[in-house]
């Protein structure tokens, strides 16, 4: 009786997505708390809606409503300005949790948060003076005070279509020093929140004879702002509700304290805190997570709305699945070691680590949703279901500066074959 009771197995209750970083993988009970309001987020809110936002190419003004009562938007604010104090490694956790659900809604609170997490947690350990650190507290108090008080929406414009936001030139968008504050001119491409955001951190260089890169400004600019003009069409490949059309920045007046940083202080940031470039890759670490998932509800014939036939017994598909697994747990493995190691001034193994682990993630999330689409046929080519704006939203992630996919290659390759301060003859 015993033999005969050990071979019966209990009825299968379904696919369950595992969590977003493994099973067993050490968590704090902030980590682990916000990671279960993301899944929930994303289940019930955030991917029923994630195609309508993607067919209009509308922004999901809704998921917003939804992270700003679950406190998402001042997640990375320090805890004594009202936020919920996360790390650099418990953001990355909860942007690729979002972007599991919803691509759109992940990369656009990505530039969001970004504006909290530079200002905050990662100008901490940078070098000020006695008066810039004084003058840094007063401003991103204000800030803070926006955000965490009264839910404002910070997005964080860097393109320009020039080789600025890969940090090779000046930013064409100018700053010239006026009394009180400064007057703004110039133009953001790929603005991502255009028409969502209350402020728009715009990088832009000091007006000045001998203009660098050390002359980066950071700068909040409010969507009301007399000269400051939103235009261009928004109907691309993928990440649709993004919505990130042009800025136009005429003699746009900003005062003194709407400095995110201050002067000289973002191109300190860049040097020292490069890590700061790869918060877009949790988004697509989350899309790789999710062409895997939907693979394994519809070889189970789980996926709702469509017919309960499995196709899992093939073994073509079974062959498939592991190549998705094994190259999703590559993917993840290198995404999370990245992610602990953020921090000032990494050693080179880890810079270039970081590099790998961006390159790694937006090449890998489009390569899963490839192969997801060939495993699941022709079904998966239909808007009803996700793996199709999956596999468009996860192509994005390769064009995305500062770090392109082609830049992160070129970042490894010299910075691997010389130590600082050399060169060829």
């Amino acid at each position: 009786m015993s033999a005969q009771l050990s071979t019966v197995r209990p009825p299968a209750a379904g696919y369950v997505p595992p969590p977003i970083v493994g099973e067993g993988y050490p968590l704090t009970d902030l980590q682990r708390e916000l990671l279960a309001t993301a899944a929930r987020l994303g289940r019930e809110k955030f991917a029923p809606r994630a195609a309508q936002y993607d067919r209009e190419a509308t922004f999901p003004f809704e998921n917003y409503d939804d992270l700003r009562a679950a406190g998402f938007l001042k997640i990375c604010v320090p805890t004594r300005y009202g936020g919920l104090g996360a790390d650099f490694p418990t953001y990355a956790m909860v942007a690729a949790e979002i972007g599991r659900h919803c691509g759109a809604t992940a990369l656009t609170w990505n530039m969001h948060v970004c504006s909290t997490l530079w200002s905050g947690l990662l100008a901490d350990g940078l070098d000020m003076t006695t008066e810039q650190r004084a003058e840094h507290e007063r401003h991103r108090a204000l800030h803070f005070a926006r955000i965490a008080g009264e839910g404002k929406i910070y997005a964080q414009p860097f393109s320009e279509g020039s080789a600025a936001a890969a940090g090779k030139a000046p930013f064409g968008t100018l700053a010239a020093k006026v009394e009180g504050g400064w007057l703004l001119n110039g133009k953001k491409i790929f603005a991502s929140l255009s028409g969502a955001a209350d402020y728009y951190g715009v990088l832009c260089t000091e007006d000045r004879p001998d203009r660098s890169v050390r002359d980066t400004l950071y700068m909040a600019v409010p969507a009301d702002a007399p000269g400051f003009a939103i235009t261009g069409d928004w109907d691309p490949l993928g990440m649709r509700g993004t919505v990130s059309r042009t800025l136009l920045l005429k003699d746009v007046f900003v005062p003194d304290d709407a400095q995110l940083m201050p002067r000289g202080v973002y191109y300190q940031a860049a040097s020292r805190w490069p890590h700061m470039f790869s918060t877009l890759s949790p988004t697509y670490m989350g899309l790789a997570q999710g062409a895997y998932d939907f693979t394994i509800q519809y070889l189970r014939g789980e996926v709702p709305g469509t017919a309960p036939v499995k196709r899992r017994m093939y073994p073509t598909k079974q062959i498939a699945v592991a190549e998705m697994r094994i190259k999703l747990e590559q993917t993840r493995a290198l995404f999370l070691r990245a992610a602990g190691e953020a921090k000032i001034d990494p050693s080179r193994d880890e810079r270039l680590r970081c590099y790998a682990a961006h390159y790694t993630i937006m090449e890998s999330a489009n390569d899963i949703a490839r192969l997801a689409i060939r495993t699941c046929g022709g079904q998966s080519m239909l808007k009803s279901l996700p793996l199709e704006r999956i596999y468009r939203d996860s192509r994005c992630g390769s064009l995305m500066l500062p770090w392109t996919a082609e830049l992160c290659l070129d970042r490894i390759g010299r910075e691997a074959l010389y130590e600082p301060g050399e060169a060829d003859d």
